[in-house]
């Protein structure tokens, strides 16, 4: 998607308008050469498998290596036992962001949101709102075009490989994507919408890819939660009227500096962090001995 920098998008919003789901709507029928009905219909049918994601889940799943799976349905009944320290919102959020991405680490139907290793960050935050009755579809997908907006901006500005730029740009992105919605959704302006994406991106900023044996499972499900939880939290910050002091194009571009700069090993290599712990390396050798 052609968008060069969230000020631009401002810009438009300014010069037009429009809101800034909007924006991204047209750059999307411009670039694709499609109707609004054909990219409304594209995006519909997104938001339902992010639905179908969730609803799908399988506790009695497990990953490849056999350390991801069954996590979801623990929080979730943690979660119904209603003694978590968290409120009900936050708890579904949790256990939504592990079930998706469990479901990622068992080869199940995602949505890549921007990649398939932080699948479950959009997901986690949306859905619970969105069965809780507190936003209707047409809301949702409004919301999603703002994050498809903000991920269309760092993915030109900086990256959204881990192997690129590290965990920062996956996990990174999404949370900053999912603050940039949630922000959208609860009516806040596109400063706010600029700020909460800022405040999440700076939050994980630096945050390494150390996939355990090369898989997307440990500990890249955990950090699913980790981004939906900081979504929430940037999200809420800009709608009390919090603001980043550095602008959002300026921590964007941070970011994938930050990303140039970390060593091979922090880029989804698996030779370096949690990978290259004792317990990681064990893990490796045990996948090696299983290939034919």
């Amino acid at each position: 998607m052609a968008l060069d920098s969230m000020q631009e998008i401002f810009d438009k919003i300014a010069q037009r308008g429009i809101p800034f789901w909007k924006v991204v709507l047209e750059t999307d029928m411009e670039e694709r050469q499609v109707s609004s009905e054909v990219s409304l219909e594209k995006m519909r049918v997104t938001w339902r498998a992010m639905l179908e994601s969730v609803d799908a889940y399988e506790s009695g799943r497990r990953s490849v290596s056999g350390l991801v799976g069954g996590d979801g349905q623990k929080m979730r009944d943690y979660a119904d036992r209603g003694d978590t320290l968290c409120g009900s919102y936050l708890r579904d959020v949790i256990a939504t962001a592990l079930c998706v991405g469990e479901s990622n680490a068992c080869m199940r139907k995602i949505v890549a949101a921007p990649t398939a290793g932080a699948c479950g960050v959009l997901p986690a935050v949306l859905v619970p709102l969105f069965k809780a009755g507190r936003a209707d579809e047409t809301a949702v997908i409004e919301a999603l075009y703002v994050s498809a907006g903000i991920g269309a901006v760092i993915g030109y500005r900086a990256c959204i490989a881990g192997a690129s730029g590290g965990c920062q740009a996956e996990i990174g992105t999404a949370s900053a994507m999912a603050a940039g919605a949630l922000t959208a959704l609860r009516g806040g302006t596109p400063a706010q919408i600029g700020h909460a994406a800022a405040m999440a991106l700076k939050n994980l900023l630096g945050l390494i890819c150390d996939p355990v044996a090369g898989l997307v499972e440990v500990p890249c499900v955990k950090r699913n939660v980790v981004g939906a939880v900081n979504a929430v939290s940037c999200a809420d910050m800009a709608l009390a009227g919090v603001e980043s002091r550095i602008p959002v194009d300026q921590v964007i571009d941070c970011m994938g500096d930050v990303g140039h700069r970390l060593p091979v090993e922090f880029r989804e290599t698996a030779q370096g962090g949690l990978a290259a712990t004792p317990f990681g390396q064990a893990v490796k050798e045990q996948m090696k001995k299983r290939r034919p």
